[in-house]
């Protein structure tokens, strides 16, 4: 499964690469590397992981309509801010569909890591849905999320994998340094939103 699983590091990479840059391709690239990964993840047992790919497969057609709509005139998609309680509210939402799909792969199936599997799911769906909705606050948790993803990538012997979210904790850093640049050319921050 090697050369799948590079393919499918290399696409990803470059998707998210294009997503730091605000270019819209970083879409339809996005949803080759969820396929490719949907794949790797089922031959690995990471039963979460392959559900989050085809929840992602869903995320990346909306995505791609909402950036499509909000284009500056440099072409790359306009930034915007995040309310707190919104935050709060998806956050909390993270939290509950990761307790759930946890309790379900682990009582259901042989998932080799349920908890764990189902916690990074549930917050990178929050992570895409702000990614759609152009949210610089995406980064901050695609950071956190893809550093745990690392060391769950590395326990499971998914080493190519591992090394490209050790690359998208250092995309996450980039795209959240040019994410925030351009939010405060744009507006001034307001009292109650998060950057």
């Amino acid at each position: 499964m090697t050369w799948v699983e590079l393919i499918a590091a290399l696409v990803s990479a470059w998707g998210v690469w294009l997503t730091t840059r605000r270019r819209p391709w970083c879409w339809p690239v996005g949803l080759i590397s969820v396929l490719a990964y949907a794949w790797v993840f089922v031959d690995a047992k990471l039963y979460s992981d392959a559900l989050l790919q085809f929840a992602f497969a869903l995320l990346i057609g909306y995505g791609w309509y909402r950036w499509l709509q909000h284009m500056g005139e440099d072409g790359r998609v306009e930034v915007a801010t995040l309310a707190r309680q919104q935050a709060i509210v998806h956050l909390a939402l993270g939290s509950l569909g990761a307790l759930a799909l946890g309790a379900f792969m682990h009582y259901r199936t042989d998932a080799a890591l349920p908890w764990l599997d189902a916690a990074l799911t549930a917050f990178s769906l929050v992570a895409q849905w702000w990614q759609a909705k152009r949210h610089v606050a995406s980064w901050w948790l695609w950071i956190v999320v893809d550093v745990i993803y690392v060391g769950e990538y590395v326990y499971k012997h998914l080493l190519i994998t591992s090394v490209l979210y050790a690359g998208f904790v250092l995309l996450a850093v980039l795209g959240l340094r040019a994410w925030q640049r351009v939010a405060k050319t744009a507006a001034p921050h307001q009292p109650g939103t998060v950057h």
